[in-house]
């Protein structure tokens, strides 16, 4: 059994250095030179997962007779699938334990907390276990097994960014993101770029058509491209007028100290900018920008904590193309829970809430000449039938 043992140590000593070797020919970024990252008192884990880990730690303990080399870590960065750990002690890179390895159980994501040994002498720690998710961004990636993508995990804010342009900006991607967030547990807000583009009567229009898509409880900040010229007092004016907030101080105020938020958006919107602007300094590689469109070229290849000063820590996550809705019921209830509620008063449990006798959607909110949150709504209830339909049926969403 020793011999055994000790053959499986060497293996694991082996597949660890092997990684290492791989991540240097990879060129992954030196964790003692990332100045954005947060300490781990910028980091709160919550009463349930630190019960868990005191949990884990005292199985250890009984197991082993030794739990010097366990620790609390938290996933602050992924960088082409290898985490970065945060402990009290120190931020290294780690592997995952064998009997982790099999199934889903490997797909950490940043934000979870778990628990890690960093052995003296050895190259990369080991997570061993991943404490429970308070939240869980997660997106559909398609196919029919019901497969999802974790984004980040124990987020507090959604930030759902998007650039304003020379038109009226379209909820559509909004509210998707929106529905996600109240999905997974997360609260809403949403952040306007390049208002400067974009001058003050449409930043005042956008501003007031997100909130009535999203309600007036949602809270939305508007800010200005990096650079520029451009006298910003009158969309300021606009903004607050909309019931928006404005600058840059007013998006540290959605994430303030001890939370953790995430940004989500298409590349291009300016999320890299705007952290730059948060932290004060160029710290994040931004692109250039294409002069036939005014959008930004993508440039965040990795998922990465990002602590804001005077604030709490951002996830800043590579651009989505496509945002599917798929299984999140729940979060389009929780993001609109008026039309939610009358929808379960309806005569036929089936309704589509257009044309059915009965219909109390359509009682409450139908005759109105203008009603931009209901077809939302029923843009998007159809949207996740129809995708319903193409899943196997023994998968649950």
């Amino acid at each position: 059994m020793a011999k055994r043992n000790s053959r499986t140590k060497r293996s694991i000593r082996r597949k660890a250095q092997a990684k290492v070797d791989k991540a240097q020919d990879e060129s992954l970024p030196v964790l003692d030179s990332l100045t954005e990252l947060p300490a781990f008192a910028d980091l709160r884990p919550s009463e349930a997962q630190l019960d868990a880990f005191a949990d884990y730690r005292a199985e250890v303990l009984a197991r082993e007779g030794d739990d010097a080399e366990l620790d609390l870590g938290c996933v602050v960065r992924l960088d082409r699938g290898f985490p970065a750990v945060l402990t009290r002690r120190d931020v290294f890179r780690a592997e995952f334990a064998a009997r982790l390895t099999k199934g889903d159980f490997s797909r950490v994501a940043v934000g979870d907390w778990v628990c890690v040994r960093n052995p003296k002498g050895h190259e990369m720690g080991v997570i061993e276990k991943i404490l429970p998710r308070q939240s869980d961004i997660a997106r559909w990636k398609g196919g029919s097994r019901g497969e999802r993508q974790t984004l980040a995990a124990n987020v507090d804010v959604v930030l759902v960014v998007q650039a304003l342009e020379e038109w009226r900006i379209t909820s559509g991607r909004i509210v998707r993101s929106a529905v996600v967030a109240r999905d997974c547990g997360a609260r809403v807000a949403v952040v306007l770029t390049k208002a400067d583009l974009a001058g003050a009567e449409l930043v005042e229009s956008s501003v007031k058509h997100v909130r009535e898509v999203l309600g007036g409880d949602c809270r939305v900040s508007v800010v200005a491209s990096a650079d520029t010229s451009t006298d910003l007092s009158p969309i300021a004016a606009a903004t607050e007028r909309a019931g928006g907030s404005w600058g840059v101080e007013s998006v540290r105020s959605l994430v303030p100290h001890g939370q953790v938020g995430i940004m989500l958006g298409p590349s291009g919107v300016g999320k890299s900018t705007l952290l730059n602007a948060l932290l004060g300094r160029e710290a994040l590689q931004t692109g250039a920008v294409r002069e036939s469109d005014g959008v930004g070229r993508h440039t965040t290849v990795a998922r990465r904590m990002v602590a804001i000063p005077k604030a709490g820590v951002i996830v800043d996550e590579p651009g989505l193309r496509t945002l599917q809705l798929v299984g999140h019921e729940r979060g389009l209830a929780m993001a609109f829970p008026d039309i939610a509620q009358a929808a379960r008063e309806c005569k036929f449990r089936d309704c589509t809430h257009t044309h059915e006798p009965g219909c109390e959607v359509q009682a409450r909110f139908g005759g109105e000449t203008s009603n931009v949150r209901l077809d939302t709504y029923l843009s998007l209830a159809n949207e996740m039938r129809e995708s319903a339909q193409t899943l196997d049926p023994d998968i649950v969403l």
